[in-house]
């Protein structure tokens, strides 16, 4: 070639030592994103220093003020300069990178944050008088003594003002300190024995209370059940269901909401890997999964879970921010959530959550009437409809989609039964059925509807999937790689149906699909597992698929709405729902049933 080459310039490029401060400021560029990141780091360390109390306060969304104050161990003057410089720490000794037991290990949060920010330390260990030290833009200054009765505070302001580029891809005030304190929230998750205060100190008045959560007492879930309930809601502590669950090492525990307390956006899903809050497509895939046969696609579950393990048996050094984790098993990691998160949605049995009461009696509260209205300007009453006949109306076809139907017991009284006994039906769709101390309305169709669909997927589960063999096999081109992926999955696969095996390289050939599918685009069905395979680990797809027939086939085997019902058919309906696991939500997520409290009604009329 004649011309030369216009990548190579003239002068060859020299390699160079970048100096520290360059250093500390590209070091501050991964961990410290935004001031919700060095609230993070701060309260992070206070906890290794076995803080039991901690308040933070910021201003202006943290970019000109972040001070984290703690009572825990503290520094002396001799270890304070040490903690300023970078990879210092006393929480690991370097000989084992696996085997860490707290929230920090690298060393880098103070030195990055007196890089990009001033930053003020004062502490003051037992038996030691307190000091304080400042770093502005990577100049450190010598200590001098501070008055402080112990623990720690850090005082951070002007975050980034030594590289102000960064202050321009900062969000607003508001969503900033949005971020603070979710940062807060899932910290206070993870330690319930610890107090957390979060106050805004923006402007000149006193700083205003975001958040307090007292140190909570009592065994483990009842301390966590109650700090969920502050920082979650009332409503998430009444509808949760506790988790409890040991595999190969691996411990879940936590609180998952029932699927009738559900989102419409994955904004209640906190997950803690050894106490560290963490957001990890491994474990969010599991939890989806774990819901997916109760949810449709447009909810999400509500769920705060712990998973503890040997250190060693996950690494959480993948990520600059520690958001991730990576398990030896993941596997392993997975199919605990899942199968602990199905076990107990399936010991809820029929339980729906109370928020569904709670909307139903806001509903039918009764409105003030607007200004005064005359008798003579009432509107008319109608004609009296004729009385109907009294009873129950009754049927041509006798209900027995369902297996062994209980006999009618002629002297049930509602306190026999949760659902309580069938009064009546109301526009042909809805069984009223009083409790012993309340009233149930049932929706006859949605709740017949999960009851044959939970038959068909035990008769699915114990006789298998049919499958249908294809004349001619149907051979699918795709990459080594993705071949090598979904002929891991064969075996999977094959238990709903779809039967593969290798064809050459670089392509598959698809045996068997689905009976239930009918007419199958192979190649995009394999498609979709491959795209689930490479999010989450694992394939629903095919399941999915095999499950909707049964939701539709369901569906339409079900009790329609506008059929009218008899006694025997009404109470043997409650008494299966109640024999049924999921049958607290319809095949959509839906409640099946409504339950009212007697004290609740007696309230709408003014008795109480």
């Amino acid at each position: 070639m004649d011309g030369a080459n216009p990548n190579i310039g003239e002068d060859r490029p020299v390699i160079r030592q970048l100096d520290e401060a360059a250093i500390n400021r590209i070091a501050a560029g991964e961990v410290v994103e935004r001031p919700a990141s060095a609230v993070k780091e701060l309260v992070e360390n206070a906890l290794d220093a076995g803080a039991r109390r901690i308040t933070v306060d910021y201003a202006d969304g943290g970019k000109t003020l972040i001070r984290v104050a703690d009572d825990g161990c503290g520094m002396s003057a001799e270890e304070l300069p040490l903690a300023l410089a970078r990879h210092a720490t006393s929480k690991i000794d370097g000989s084992d990178l696996l085997d860490i037991h707290t929230f920090g290990f690298r060393g880098e949060a103070l030195p990055s944050l007196g890089a990009v920010g001033r930053l003020t330390i004062a502490s003051r260990a037992p038996g030691s008088a307190g000091v304080e030290m400042t770093v502005e833009g990577g100049q450190t200054r010598g200590t001098r003594p501070a008055a402080l009765n112990g623990g720690t505070t850090v005082t951070l302001r002007d975050l980034f003002y030594a590289t102000p580029a960064r202050l321009k891809f900062l969000r607003t005030d508001r969503a900033e300190a949005q971020a603070i304190a979710d940062v807060i929230r899932r910290l206070a998750m993870a330690e319930p024995y610890v107090s957390f205060v979060l106050r805004d100190a923006s402007g000149t008045g006193a700083p205003r209370e975001i958040l307090r959560t007292e140190a909570e007492q009592g065994e483990l879930f009842d301390a966590l059940q109650a700090r969920l309930g502050r920082i979650l809601g009332r409503e998430f502590a009444e509808n949760a269901l506790p988790i409890d669950a040991v595999r190969e090492g691996l411990r879940l525990k936590g609180y998952a909401a029932l699927p009738t307390y559900s989102r419409g956006a994955a904004v209640a899903q906190f997950l803690f890997v050894n106490g560290r809050p963490v957001r990890d497509k491994l474990l969010t895939g599991a939890l989806r999964a774990a819901y997916f046969d109760f949810l449709s696609r447009d909810r999400h579950p509500a769920a705060a879970l712990f998973v503890e393990c040997d250190p060693r048996l996950v690494d959480v050094n993948v990520h600059p921010a520690k958001s991730e984790v990576r398990f030896r098993d993941p596997g392993l990691a997975r199919g605990l959530i899942v199968s602990a998160l199905r076990h107990a949605l399936a010991e809820a049995g029929h339980r729906a959550s109370t928020t569904v009461s709670t909307a139903t009696l806001g509903a039918i509260q009764p409105q003030p009437e607007v200004g005064r209205v005359y008798q003579m300007d009432r509107p008319r009453p109608g004609p009296m409809p004729a009385p109907s006949a009294p009873g129950f109306a009754e049927t041509a076809q006798v209900w027995g989609r369902i297996e062994e139907t209980p006999e009618v017991v002629e002297d049930e009284t509602p306190a026999d039964y949760p659902l309580g006994t069938a009064r009546g039906q109301v526009h042909e769709n809805y069984i009223l059925a009083q409790t012993a101390d309340g009233m149930v309305i049932v929706d006859q169709h949605a709740a017949h509807e999960r009851l044959v669909y939970e038959k068909l997927k035990r008769q699915m589960a114990e006789n298998g999937v049919t499958s249908q063999a294809l004349l001619i096999p149907e051979i699918v081109e795709l990459s080594a790689s993705d071949c090598a992926r979904l002929l891991a999955t064969a075996d999977d696969l094959a238990r709903f149906g779809l039967v593969i095996e290798a064809f050459g390289s670089a392509a598959v050939a698809v045996r068997e699909t689905p009976a239930l599918l009918g007419q199958v685009d192979a190649r995009a069905l394999l498609l979709d597992v491959l795209d689930e395979l490479a999010d989450a680990g694992q394939s629903n797809a095919v399941q999915a698929r095999v499950e909707a027939i049964l939701s539709r086939v369901a569906c339409h085997g079900s009790i329609r709405s506008g059929r009218r019902m008899r006694a025997e058919e009404m109470n043997a309906l409650l008494r299966e729902m109640e024999a049924t696991p999921h049958s607290g939500q319809c095949n959509h997520g839906r409640p099946t049933y409504v339950e009212l409290k007697l004290a609740d009604i007696e309230r709408l009329f003014g008795r109480r």
